[in-house]
């Protein structure tokens, strides 16, 4: 059987791996730029010796009198190893059944396993000998190199039948068998192909079930094993810093995703040359970090140099997005006339009824809502969405997302109930998608923010909670955006008068902005004050006085370009004196109420994070 296992750690090798949900923000994986997979070869992991793994199964005993069945046995096992198609792989192990036993069956099973999830056309087949495989060698509960090749292989296979709770069990037992391998001193340079694909699994399994925060973590663990592995400016490397940076991009964490893709860009630079398609990708890239942090002229300038690019390669498709991101960048410069020269090119590139044509009729009627030309704006977006309503069924999450994105135009128009009406359209389409659930998080967040600026407190207060819910479960309890989701629950409790409620949720926001934003940046400071306004529609005043004294210190932190502000809280702080005068003398103090335990607020565990506007109460 040692011939029959060197086979299948090399189609272990071979194994297709899913990626593209990592990275929805930007760009997918072109051709041979598809993520690194360490089951995937020709590569460094592909030529790894496994040793110590002829304990699988007894050999037969050399007794002469069973010569003859011996020989049967090493011909069928040849007749295995020599199959190439599937089909006669299938046929192999039919006439396999009849001479060995079901454990000694249990390496030819993963190998028809690992095969059929390669191939990806039957993975209910590829399931059904996963689970032989894993009955037959997982028989003495001790860790060994083809259990957790199984197991890893069960993992692949639920992912793609979309049965993600069962692909995370297989996964992470696959990941506690590996690190009893190496702990028992396995060679690391055997577990680690292995290791690296349940790592990236693991990060697809947790991206998928809206977990984006964790799988962050197992991506890195992807790139260290990487750096363990190749030499210190290999094209891999290049390409597993801009998948981590891509991932990075797509929870908004703009600032850690920079050094990933500056890194990237070095690599491929170094390795490529300056034009060559991924030193494109990672200006690309590059330029939507940049202008996540709101540096939009390196933004286009990164963005220009990809143009350059992708035009000298005819990736004429690649090129017109990069068109559109341009325009939406000198959008955000304030040269709408360029923009809208830009875009009046690249629309006369565009098929009729075709999504790029929608998106650049968006990004059109951005620009002429900025200038004020509403009629124009309206004109595009109503376009736009006749086109996008024909392609629901086909590309339903682009859909959601123009969706949301033009709902944005008709909220900058003060037309709230039509965009309340196309993000209620965006939530429906998001919800069919389980991946999806930062996205929903972050349409419900919206949707409760506009019903509350509508006068609609008691509808928004639903949406707003399962926002909180699924952008913790997706960026951990202290991400920002959760924190603006519960500065505007608070804002709804306090207009419904419910003070107590109120100041529960604010003080929930304060508590994730401190450490989010910090204590000194203005939305924190607006918690702080909204806290404060709570304790004293309570009553509380000598509660209401400490956070709005702890208002004026952090306005003074900001120096001249606060005055105003910093006068205003001086203003509210005199009058909650002067009310706290005129309370009863025999008030018992009150202390400062406990942060909630309901769900929405003490589980520890974003296309767009949930709009920065909170309500100022």
């Amino acid at each position: 059987m040692r011939k029959l296992w060197n086979s299948i750690a090399l189609l272990s090798h071979l194994a297709r791996r899913r990626t593209s949900s990592l990275v929805p923000l930007c760009s997918k994986p072109h051709g041979s730029d598809a993520p690194f997979n360490p089951l995937r070869g020709p590569n460094k992991f592909v030529a790894v010796p496994f040793r110590n793994m002829d304990t699988l199964m007894e050999k037969p005993s050399q007794i002469p009198s069973r010569q003859r069945k011996i020989k049967e046995r090493s011909q069928l096992e040849e007749e295995f190893e020599s199959a190439e198609t599937t089909e006669q792989m299938l046929k192999a192990f039919r006439d396999m059944e009849g001479a060995f036993d079901e454990r000694e069956l249990g390496l030819a099973s993963l190998k028809i396993g690992l095969k059929l999830d390669r191939e990806g056309e039957d993975p209910e087949k590829a399931l059904s000998f996963a689970n032989r495989a894993l009955k037959a060698l997982d028989k003495d509960n001790k860790p060994s190199f083809p259990v957790a090749m199984t197991l890893q292989l069960l993992g692949s296979v639920n992912y793609s039948l979309k049965r993600f709770s069962d692909s995370l069990g297989y996964l992470n037992r696959a990941n506690r068998v590996l690190g009893r391998l190496q702990d028992e001193g396995f060679s690391v340079d055997d577990v680690r192909p292995v290791l690296h694909a349940v790592q990236l699994e693991l990060a697809n399994v947790k991206t998928a079930m809206g977990r984006r925060e964790e799988a962050l973590e197992n991506l890195r663990k992807c790139l260290e094993i990487k750096e363990m592995t190749f030499e210190e400016d290999s094209g891999e490397l290049g390409k597993a810093n801009r998948d981590l940076a891509e991932a990075y991009v797509a929870v908004l964490n703009f600032k850690e995703a920079l050094p990933y893709c500056l890194k990237a860009l070095e690599i491929h630079k170094k390795q490529l040359g300056q034009n060559s398609v991924e030193v494109a990708h990672d200006r690309k890239l590059l330029g939507i970090v940049y202008s996540g942090m709101e540096e939009h002229e390196k933004a286009l300038e990164q963005n220009v140099l990809a143009q350059r690019i992708l035009k000298n390669w005819n990736l004429n498709s690649d090129l017109l997005r990069a068109e559109i991101d341009a325009a939406n960048m000198m959008i955000a410069l304030g040269r709408y006339d360029e923009a809208v020269g830009t875009l009046n090119n690249v629309v006369q590139q565009t098929d009729k009824d075709s999504e790029t044509r929608a998106l650049v009729l968006i990004s059109m009627a951005k620009a002429l809502c900025n200038q004020e030309k509403f009629a124009d704006c309206k004109r595009c977006l109503e376009i736009s969405l006749e086109i996008l309503g024909k392609r629901e069924r086909i590309s339903p999450v682009e859909v959601a997302e123009a969706y949301s994105e033009i709902s944005m135009q008709y909220e900058t128009m003060n037309e709230f109930e039509t965009a309340i009406s196309l993000l209620k359209r965006t939530l429906a389409l998001l919800e069919k998608v389980p991946q999806e659930q930062h996205s929903e998080g972050s349409v419900s967040a919206r949707i409760g923010w506009l019903l509350l600026l509508t006068g609609k407190v008691q509808q928004a207060i639903p949406y707003l909670e399962s926002a909180a819910e699924r952008l913790k479960d997706s960026f951990g309890p202290k991400h920002f955006g959760v924190g603006y989701i519960y500065n505007n629950l608070g804002a709804a409790y306090l207009e419904l008068d419910r003070p107590q409620s109120a100041a529960q949720m604010f003080a929930v926001a304060k508590d994730i902005m401190d450490v989010s934003l910090g204590p000194h940046h203005a939305d924190t400071i607006e918690s702080c004050q909204n806290l404060s306004k709570a304790y004293g529609e309570m009553g509380s005043y000598t509660l209401a006085i400490e956070f709005q004294q702890q208002v004026i210190d952090a306005w003074e932190s900001h120096g001249a370009s606060a005055e105003d502000e910093l006068r205003e809280a001086h203003r509210l702080l005199e009058q909650l004196k002067k009310k706290a005068r005129g309370a009863s003398a025999n008030e018992s103090p009150m202390k400062a109420l406990p942060l909630p335990h309901t769900p929405a607020a003490s589980r520890s565990s974003q296309p767009e994070m949930p709009s920065h506007q909170s309500q100022t109460v």
